[in-house]
């Protein structure tokens, strides 16, 4: 079960990551569209299936093909300090909120975060809770837009980054869309495999080709047609309780 419950065995989970063994391979057309995405409105949104392991390989990827040294993650903006001293080796990872179990915090974001010397980081999601959906993903939008300063890959679950409204409502994406017109969204497309959620969880579907590549209607895609399970930190409610207060 790639639920994480302990300190040490978060520690030991990102320490054996490996963030080198994941090529993307990326199609120039697509290549190109998304490069324009950064160039005219200064975004690019990704869409991701929570809790899946070569998820944060992908954003690795992308960052390094397209040359983008700012980052946006769907994480707790109260998490922003936490996140600064566990880069700069100093703790960090004892916060409640790193071992809720939804799949968006991973092992390996944190071993690609390591990884990448000198890059931005934005958290974007907020702490008030509200069942207004629209009204979530608007707040969302607006702390990118307000912490936005140089090109920026946006990393969220899929459900935000749509660029038009759904039958959930207004999403992230389409907020964005209406300040910068521009802005583009790339879809990972997955095939089989296991992700976490709160729990182990399989799924399948029609990736398509691997690598970044562009779809008839111009959509972007990362198709990843394998895929497993992130080891995520997950402690339940009473034990969250009992470990932090």
């Amino acid at each position: 079960m790639p639920a994480i419950d302990t300190m040490d065995g978060l520690r030991l989970a990102i320490d054996e990551f490996d963030t080198q063994g994941f090529d993307l391979l990326v199609e120039a057309k697509a290549l190109d569209l998304a490069a324009r995405s950064l160039a005219e409105s200064g975004l690019l949104l990704l869409g991701e299936v929570h809790g899946v392991r070569e998820n944060p390989l992908i954003v690795q990827g992308l960052m390094r093909a397209l040359r983008v040294t700012t980052l946006a993650l769907e994480w707790p903006e109260q998490l922003k300090p936490e996140l600064n001293a566990y880069l700069a080796a100093q703790g960090g990872l004892d916060h409640p909120l790193w071992w809720t179990g939804d799949g968006r915090i991973t092992a390996g974001h944190f071993a690609v975060l390591k990884a990448m010397k000198g890059v931005r980081i934005i958290l974007f999601d907020g702490l008030a809770l509200t069942p207004d959906w629209s009204q979530r993903d608007a707040a969302m939008a607006r702390r990118i837009l307000d912490a936005h300063s140089e090109p920026t890959l946006v990393l969220a679950g899929n459900a935000h980054t749509q660029t038009f409204a759904t039958d959930l409502g207004t999403p992230m994406g389409a907020h964005l869309t209406a300040a910068r017109p521009a802005m583009r969204s790339i879809r990972i497309a997955y095939g089989t495999g296991s992700f976490y959620n709160l729990e182990p969880r399989r799924s399948g579907g029609h990736a398509g080709g691997p690598g970044l590549h562009s779809a008839e209607n111009g959509e972007l895609i990362v198709g990843l047609p394998v895929f497993s399970e992130a080891m995520v930190p997950h402690l339940p409610d009473d034990l969250l309780r009992e470990r932090f207060g």
